[in-house]
């Protein structure tokens, strides 16, 4: 028998599969019916172990496994469908629109010329900002309503995501309103009368540090973290010891310090995310990202359950981020960013659905890049 002739035979068998899997999905709409209007348990957990055991025992015995995977998919599927088409509400979530226009309250880490501070200047260039040493310090800002916005880095092209911003996206209930990329050019500084020669010590960001690593080491530096970049060089701008700081050289212009040398970062290109948070939800327009948090239950392949979901919606994830929950036995939060608008019935449905099944469950704004 040729290979045509085999390609032939897996054809006529993926017919008859796509034949009863449409077969299967009309019956199980029919069950969901009948369930509902006799006030029954319409998802029954129960129901689905018996089947992957009898799954299990019919399989031969070396696609015992691939067996369970297939069937365990078909009824995700099935719950996404029945949940779309009989359950989830649509109704939408409340938000205002977002306005940027004006001088508005906004809450910035660090100070003049830092990276938050250029930012800033983007998302809101009517608007003078008040500055705060720590990134907590901007969302309980914004959280108590002192600040009707604020701005925090949350991830690097280089150095990845900001750990700090993470946690405390978990720890305050804020919204995501926008976001944008700022080039990281980073140069280092010191007081005018530092001798090169005599430094030893260069304090910044962790962030900052972590992008010119290869250049620290390569020079002999010791690496110190400092709150932010900005107050970094201002903090050797005060000491009189023969520190250097990472920083922008709009930043060391500001504090008059000499650059030492310039684009230091171990990537050519470096860039930052920062986003804009506010207490409430505004959407943009033309909002096309969607940002979410969760936690799974420590099940096989809750993951990739998890991403059935996402793929039967129709739905494209352009992250994962997963980061550890304090005070846990390893337990750890999963952050998503997806591309679509909360003004789009099927992303509700979707929202409503992950709401509905997971013991935690945030949805953390739906924005646009700026």
């Amino acid at each position: 028998m040729g290979l045509d002739d085999l390609r032939k035979q897996i054809n006529d068998i993926d017919d008859e599969i796509l034949s009863l899997f449409e077969k299967r999905m009309d019956i199980c709409c029919k069950v969901a019916e009948f369930k509902i209007e006799n006030s029954m348990e319409v998802f029954q957990s129960d129901r689905e172990k018996e089947i992957v055991k009898k799954v299990r025992s019919k399989a031969r015995g070396d696609l015992a496994d691939s067996a369970e995977v297939l069937f365990t998919n078909l009824m995700d599927i099935s719950k996404c469908k029945q949940f779309q088409r009989f359950f989830a509400d649509d109704s939408g979530f409340d938000y205002a629109p977002l306005d940027l226009s004006g001088n508005r309250s906004i809450a910035v880490p660090g100070t003049v010329g830092s990276y938050s501070h250029a930012a800033a200047k983007k998302f809101l260039p009517e608007s003078r900002p008040t500055f705060f040493e720590s990134f907590g310090e901007v969302f309980a800002a914004v959280e108590s309503e002192n600040a009707e916005f604020g701005i925090v880095p949350i991830t690097n092209s280089t150095a990845g995501s900001v750990s700090q911003t993470y946690e405390l996206l978990h720890r305050h209930d804020l919204k995501i309103c926008a976001c944008t990329k700022i080039a990281a050019d980073h140069c280092l500084a010191a007081r005018e009368e530092t001798n090169i020669s005599d430094i030893k010590k260069v304090y910044s960001h962790e962030q900052a540090l972590m992008q010119c690593s290869g250049y620290l080491s390569a020079h002999g530096y010791s690496a110190k973290t400092y709150e932010n970049t900005a107050l970094a060089a201002a903090f050797v701008k005060e000491s009189d010891k023969p520190y250097a700081a990472i920083c922008s050289e709009v930043c060391a212009n500001h504090f008059g310090l000499k650059i030492i040398d310039r684009s230091i970062t171990d990537a050519h290109s470096n860039f930052t995310k920062f986003i804009l948070i506010s207490k409430q939800a505004k959407l943009a327009e033309d909002a096309d990202i969607i940002s979410v948090s969760l936690r799974l239950p420590h099940q096989t392949s809750a993951l990739y359950r998890l991403l059935t979901k996402f793929s039967v919606s129709g739905l494209n994830l352009t992250m994962i981020e997963s980061r550890p929950i304090a005070n846990t036995d390893f337990d750890v939060l999963f952050y998503l960013d997806f591309v679509g608008s909360v003004k789009s019935p099927d992303v509700v449905k979707l929202i409503k659905e992950l709401e509905t099944e997971l013991a935690y469950f945030r949805f953390l704004g739906n924005y646009k890049e700026i």
